[in-house]
């Protein structure tokens, strides 16, 4: 004869057992199972959790910033993860929260950068002789009424290529009062797509500004729109009336020429050509190949 307990287990199991049945209908539900490939007593078991989750996704749909998040754990969404055999639910970070802590990992960047001065430069690197030497010459002839040619400075991650610019630039302008800005290309992609209503106005400055350091040039997602009607308009303005432009990346100068060609619709070696002839023309091209310091 069937226990008291056992007659229990078995009609949570079969109440259970039907309410995965009809989850299974739901489109968002089997999106949000189907790829941990759970057996149904797996998604009976964990089934709060799941409909816990699809709460907050739909939470996070209507959101707009982290300050209105209805999560239970602000910033972050209660998500199933598989490790092995067995399915967990953890905390992860929303769109909001990610760019938060980006932007606060920027500031701590931009904070580090302000402060550069050419007497913090490492000068105990046997790699970065050559382009010390460059610094302190451009430094020492720097006038604005000439032509200064500016670097294209290329090579490894981490290697200090910004640092090393950056406190070029905070020298220029506390002991010349030179005008500078460094823009983190990606970053103002981002920025203008967003809003449209800074377009002329950014376009405009970034043009004209008396020495502009184009950082991290060819970690963007490339369009034929950021290329030819952001870039190519800045650096055309720049090249026609003399002014120093700086560049940073991860790519040499026939990498870059590559990832340029490469947009989301189309190959175009002829637009990726034209922007690599101004950056020619404006720039001195440098490698740098260094130790990793940002570990």
């Amino acid at each position: 004869m069937e226990s008291i307990n056992e007659t229990l287990k078995r009609k949570i199991n079969k109440k259970s057992s039907e309410k995965v049945v009809l989850k299974k209908v739901d489109q968002r539900f089997m999106k949000l199972v189907k790829p941990l490939e759970l057996s149904d007593a797996e998604i009976a078991y964990n089934l709060s959790s799941f409909e816990d989750t699809l709460t907050e996704l739909d939470n996070c749909k209507k959101c707009p910033g982290l300050s209105k998040c209805k999560n239970h754990l602000q910033g972050y969404v209660y998500y199933p993860q598989k490790g092995g055999s067995k399915v967990s639910f953890n905390y992860i970070p929303c769109k909001h929260q990610k760019k938060y802590e980006e932007d606060m990992q920027n500031k701590d960047a931009n904070m580090e950068l302000l402060k550069a001065r050419m007497k913090d430069i490492d000068v105990t690197d046997k790699s970065r002789v050559t382009l010390i030497k460059w610094l302190k010459s451009f430094y020492d002839n720097y006038d604005i009424t000439k032509t200064n040619k500016g670097l294209y400075l290329h090579g490894t991650f981490g290697s200090g290529k910004t640092f090393l610019l950056a406190a070029l630039l905070n020298e220029l302008a506390d002991k010349k009062k030179v005008n500078y800005e460094i823009v983190y290309f990606p970053e103002l992609l981002r920025i203008l797509k967003d809003n449209f209503t800074l377009l002329d106005s950014k376009i405009r400055y970034y043009s004209t500004v008396e020495i502009l350091l184009i950082d991290d040039i060819g970690a963007e997602k490339v369009s034929d729109w950021g290329r030819d009607e952001i870039l190519g308009t800045i650096l055309q303005s720049r090249m026609n009336h003399h002014l120093t432009t700086f560049f940073t990346s991860n790519l040499n100068i026939d990498e870059l020429e590559r990832h340029l060609s490469l947009s989301k619709n189309s190959e175009d070696i002829v637009k990726a050509r034209r922007i690599i002839e101004r950056v020619k023309q404006l720039t001195i091209d440098m490698e740098l190949i260094s130790i990793n310091r940002r570990k």
